[in-house]
Formats: structure tokens, C-alpha cells, sequence
């Protein structure tokens, strides 16, 4: 199951108490204090997992705590440190603070990691507490809390092209076309349900990831269909690719092209901004609006938009757009840092409350 959302609540360890002990030996005269400190609690830990795609490992449960320090011991023993809990997630991920949706960690290379809850101080023993007017303390610092808040952790995916289209455009079957991905592939709408990456071979050393997300509809940017839950997953992504189906009888191809550019816009500043490339699909087929077709081929030229016209079978034109992807690509990768979203992304944004039931985010919980 795909699951790029999720409320857990985390906790880090609690610091051990620091000890209250004298030295006692056979003749050894006035033995002093030697209480020794508390270990220090373990930190919540989230690490990115190159193999991982998806944040439902961690769905099994709802609370996670790390392990409490080790209390001190006599002869200056300080107690154990409690060991760090590790959470592991897909590259993507950002975890953020559920009531002020302040933005904790940001994960976006294999093997990154980020503490996002910081184990409690160990109290210091009775040894610390010595003077030359009070030599025999009776008392031991007690250790630091932990650190215990829910918060979001939301999935990203981490794409240089995404897939834009209304349902039966022809997405999946162009990313099985030109990419190792397998999405499934049927001639009825919203048969992606979920994201899916691919990574298409442009030469013997160079390469690209393309992801394809499930059709949105109009309204997606408020949430119709499965908009805000997808959208979202073409925010990281340098270029969009729309897909535009020439052959719907319902809708023209100048009005769908339209209505994909609204449904971006609304949604994020960030996918209004992202360089966008046009194809309309399935230009084999005698039903193509040829007029229409051409009518905005006219208007994105003047606009200065790429434009092609593609079939999956004609391997000779998606050679082509696969190429001119991949030199959009790392125009853009000179011109824009490296994770287009982290400097909007670590602003505090309170975080909207529009996830589903599967997802194990309710927003009606009560903290």
C-alpha cells in the first residue's frame, strides 16, 4: 500500500537521575561522595532509506519512544546512554510539528538523517554537588524529560519531471514506453491510484527520474478527487510535462490545456512557476482534433512553450522529447537549487488538515 502521510506521536528518552552514593572501603579514611551521572535519553532519529517508497512501514503504530538514560552509579559510574530510535523513511520526506506545522527535518539525500526529538539530560551525581562547606551532599540532580509532540511526516516524491494530465491522457502508458516503471494500464479513467516513479535512460551515461501521478480533475487544487493528495508529489519535480488527450469527445484541447494550467496555479506558487512542456497524445489515431491541435500549437508558440505531438508507438518522437527533457533538465539544474522547495518549505506553514482515512492522519485527533 502507498502511503505518503502520516500523524505519529514521538517521544525521546528521559535522562537518567544522577546517583546518591559514598565511597565505603576498608581503609580508606572519609570516604566522600562518588554518586556518578545519569546517561543521557535517546533522540528520535528519522533517516532516509534508499529502498524504501513509502511511509507504510511505520503505519504499525502510533507512539514511538526511545529508550530512557541509565541512572548513575556509586565509584563515578555514569549511567548508560539510552540508545537513539530510528525512523526510517523514503528520500522525500519532510516532517513537520502538527500544531504549529514548523518544519523539523527536510530529508532529501540516501543516508540523511535528522533528530527530531532530543533525549533528556542526565542528572549529575552527588560527587558534582561537593564544596569545601557542604562535603557530603545527600542529593543527586534528577534527569531532563524528553521531548514528546506529534508531528506529520509527509512524502514528496523526488522526480525531474512529473506527468500532468486528466485521466486517460496517456501518462502511464508513456512512462512504460520510455522508463522501467509498470503501471497498470487500461482504456477506463483513474487507473493509477497511486505514484509511480520511473527512471528513463537517455544515453549510456545520462538519465532522468519522470514520475506519474493519478489524473487530476477540475477542482483538484481544493482537493476534488485526488488532487491535494497527489498534486503535491510534482512540487520537487524541474519540469512538468502536460498531456494533453486530442481525442476526448467531452472535452476540446484548448479548454483541457487551460484547465490544466488553472489547477496548477491554484495549487502552489511552486508548480506556477515550473518550466511546463505541452504533448498531446495518441496522434496515431484518425480521431485526432487536428484543427484544435494545431490552433494551439499556434498559441503555445507564441508563448513560447515546447510543444509536441506523440505517440506511444512512434519511438522515433519520444526519442526526441526524451532528449530535450533531459537538456530542460539540466538547464534548470544550473539555474535553480538543488531542492526547489526547501527554502519555501522551511518557512512555519500551518499544515492543512485535508488528508484521508488511509492515509493514518485524522485531524480530528485530539492532542
Amino acid at each position: 500500500m502507498f502511503i505518503d502521510e502520516l500523524k505519529l506521536y514521538v517521544e525521546s528518552g528521559k535522562g537518567g537521575n544522577g546517583c546518591v552514593h559514598f565511597r565505603r572501603e576498608k581503609y580508606v579514611a572519609r570516604g566522600g561522595p562518588d554518586g556518578g551521572d545519569g546517561g543521557k535519553g535517546g533522540d528520535v532519529v528519522v533517516e532516509v532509506a534508499p529502498e524504501y517508497n513509502t511511509l507504510m512501514p511505520l503505519r504499525n503504530c502510533r507512539h514511538y519512544r526511545a529508550e530512557p538514560g541509565g541512572k548513575g552509579r556509586g565509584s563515578n559510574m555514569s549511567g548508560a546512554m539510552g540508545p537513539d530510535l530510528i525512523l526510517k523513511v523514503p528520500r522525500g520526506t519532510m516532517v513537520r510539528e502538527f500544531e504549529t506545522g514548523t518544519l523539523l527535518a527536510n530529508l532529501t539525500q540516501p543516508g540523511q538523517t535528522a533528530v527530531i526529538a532530543k533525549g533528556g539530560k542526565g542528572g549529575k551525581g552527588n560527587a558534582h554537588f561537593t564544596s569545601s562547606t557542604h562535603q557530603a551532599p545527600k542529593f543527586a540532580q534528577s534527569g531532563g524529560e524528553g521531548e514528546g509532540l506529534w508531528v506529520v511526516f509527509e512524502l514528496k516524491m523526488m522526480a525531474d519531471v512529473g506527468l500532468v494530465g486528466f485521466p486517460n491522457a496517456g501518462k502511464s502508458t508513456l512512462i512504460r514506453q520510455i522508463s522501467g516503471a509498470n503501471p497498470k494500464v487500461a482504456d477506463y479513467p483513474f487507473t493509477t491510484l497511486k505514484p509511480s516513479l520511473g527512471v528513463v535512460e537517455v544515453d549510456e551515461w545520462n538519465s532522468f527520474v519522470m514520475a506519474d501521478i493519478p489524473g487530476i480533475i477540475e477542482g483538484a487544487h481544493e482537493g476534488a478527487g485526488l488532487g491535494h493528495q497527489f498534486l503535491r508529489h510534482i512540487e520537487r519535480t524541474r519540469v512538468l510535462l502536460l498531456l494533453i488527450d486530442p481525442t476526448d469527445p467531452e472535452r476540446d484541447v484548448e479548454p483541457t490545456y487551460e484547465a490544466l494550467i488553472h489547477e496548477l496555479n491554484q495549487f502552489s506558487d511552486l508548480l506556477q512557476s515550473k518550466r511546463k512542456v505541452v504533448a498531446v497524445t495518441k496522434c496515431d489515431l484518425e480521431s485526432v482534433q487536428e484543427e484544435q491541435v494545431q490552433s494551439l500549437k499556434a498559441r503555445l508558440d507564441r508563448e513560447q512553450i515546447p510543444f509536441y505531438e506523440i505517440s506511444s508507438f512512434n519511438l522515433k518522437v519520444l526519442n526526441e522529447l526524451v532528449y530535450d527533457l533531459h537538456k530542460m533538465i539540466q538547464e534548470e539544474q544550473l539555474s535553480a537549487p538543488e531542492d526547489p522547495i526547501a527554502e519555501i518549505e522551511s518557512e512555519e506553514v500551518p499544515i492543512k488538515e485535508t488528508v484521508t482515512e488511509e492515509s493514518g492522519l485524522d485531524p480530528l485527533d485530539e492532542l
